[in-house]
């Protein structure tokens, strides 16, 4: 009878003769001969092993470049199937919001799909050669292999990996912090390390739950998002681009840029807050356009004050001092050096032309204190798809103010602040203000009694201010009134005036 350590000693002796034979294999035997009998057994072992490997590495292109498949994978192992891993591997990524846990080198786990199991491994291949590049330190690289069964290679080349991806993309954006971009200037790209956009992390506070507003206002606002956000099917089959234009008009005040921040954080998106003014032109609009991410919100502020976009024809004083600017450097210099030349079509353009189509899920949002100023192409329906109009403090918002300065929801003096707010006019700044507590002392009926005072205040301006134009209109018809006189005696030569006075009792 076998023992086992005869066993252990024959098998050694098998394994060191395929070894001594593979050899000789290799260096005695001619080479296509050695690729022809190398294929055979390729064959024959596929038809004995019946698995199928799919390698993702980390870097691929020409410049080794990251490979987003690989990012996504691994937020998609972090999320799920590394639950399972005994070995795990903790990194802290840019711009993660926490640490991501991946597995370790060599390590293998079981996940599951609709029933049929796979497994996930991370690899990771040692240079023995140092190397100069600039993004690594060494030739080292990781990829992650895929296994399974070849009967199930439509199941895992179809759904599984589109799965995997999916997710992998979802965990990556609950994770990521959200960051507040703004564009270089065109002439400086090549001294800015981040290139045409700089950024700052998004730490705004401002949520629809603090946002002074209407409570209807505010949940239509939302749900217009909230079918934006899910609108990428219904998008691509209507053949538009997956982007959305708001316009955001009013007094300021009135709480437009806070509008911005709770968006931001409602949708979990970055903002690019774009100064036109620092655009050299048109082409480079395009290529600011073309370095924004996906799932962000596009801002230009007071978009009438930020070029000569409201398609009205410039006066004849405009029109000589761009020529004293063109003809004189001097004065041109004088006035901050070479102006923007972008125009109301590149700026069209990048909204809704062909430019727009690159990256979905994106917002575009104006805002503007005076929209009457704007030209009717730039707002008109399918550029800035909804209008909000950001006015005064009503009742409504003032609640909310109150909730979020004072901590209270209701108190004998709201009544009092109720009536004061429907006959003034209030921007929810100033209210905010008010009800801001100056000191440790001062409790919210005082805040509320200083708020009373205020709005009793600017009542009264208001009544004043309305008194006042409302005599100058009287003084310029009286004018007017006298002219139109003067202009009809000088018509009649003066005849029968005397007569027209007296019956129009004018002395």
């Amino acid at each position: 009878m076998t023992t086992a350590s005869e066993m252990w000693s024959n098998l050694g002796s098998v394994m060191a003769a395929l070894v001594f034979a593979w050899a000789m294999f290799k260096q005695y035997f001619p080479s296509q001969l050695r690729t022809h009998i190398e294929a055979y057994a390729h064959k024959a072992v596929g038809h004995i092993y019946p698995y199928i490997h799919i390698k993702f590495p980390e870097f691929a292109g020409e410049r080794l470049e990251r490979c987003e498949v690989f990012t996504a994978i691994q937020n998609y192992l972090s999320g799920s199937a590394s639950a399972r891993a005994r070995r795990l591997k903790a990194e802290s990524i840019k711009d993660s919001r926490s640490l991501v846990l991946s597995m370790d080198e060599n390590e293998e786990v079981v996940d599951e799909f609709e029933g049929v199991k796979l497994w996930w491994s991370s690899n990771l291949i040692v240079s023995q050669k140092p190397t100069f590049s600039w993004f690594s330190s060494s030739e080292d690289r990781r990829f992650y292999t895929l296994t399974f069964h070849r009967s199930q290679r439509e199941l895992i080349m179809g759904s599984y990996i589109k799965h995997v991806l999916e997710k992998g993309k979802v965990v990556a954006a609950e994770n990521r912090k959200r960051k507040l971009f703004t564009n270089n200037p065109s002439s400086n790209w090549g001294h800015y390390k981040g290139g045409k956009w700089s950024h700052v992390a998004f730490k705004h506070p401002s949520t629809f739950d603090t946002l002074a507003m209407e409570p209807s206002k505010k949940r239509q606002i939302m749900n217009d998002l909230l079918k934006f956000r899910r609108g990428k099917e219904y998008y691509e089959r209507i053949g538009k681009a997956w982007k959305r234009g708001y316009l955001l008009y009013g007094p300021p005040g009135t709480g437009k840029s806070t509008m911005i921040a709770a968006m931001a954080n409602f949708l979990n998106y970055d903002v690019y807050d774009l100064e036109l003014t620092t655009v050299k032109d048109n082409t480079e609009l395009r290529k600011l356009l073309i370095e924004t991410s996906e799932k962000s919100i596009i801002v230009i502020e007071d978009i009438d004050c930020s070029l000569d976009l409201t398609g009205q024809r410039k006066t004849k004083k405009q029109e000589k001092d761009d020529d004293e600017e063109k003809a004189d450097p001097v004065k041109k210099m004088a006035k901050g050096g070479e102006e923007s030349k972008v125009t109301l079509s590149g700026l069209l353009n990048f909204i809704d032309g062909l430019w727009s189509a690159c990256g979905d899920e994106k917002i575009i949002v104006f805002t503007t204190n005076f929209v009457e100023k704007l030209d009717p192409a730039l707002i008109r329906r399918g550029r800035m798809d909804k209008r909000i109009e950001m006015s005064y403090c009503c009742f409504e918002s003032f609640k909310v103010l109150a909730r979020n300065y004072l901590g209270i929801e209701s108190h004998p003096l709201f009544t009092r602040v109720k009536l004061l707010l429907e006959e003034t006019e209030m921007t929810p700044a100033d209210v905010a203000e008010n009800l801001m507590l100056k000191s440790d002392d001062e409790n919210e009926e005082a805040c509320l009694e200083g708020l009373i005072k205020a709005l009793e205040k600017a009542k009264e301006d208001a009544r004043k201010k309305s008194e006042e134009e409302a005599a100058a209109a009287r003084v310029i018809a009286e004018e007017e009134g006298l002219q139109k006189l003067s202009e009809r005696e000088h018509e009649n030569g003066g005849s029968g005036c005397a007569k027209e006075v007296k019956e129009n009792g004018v002395v």
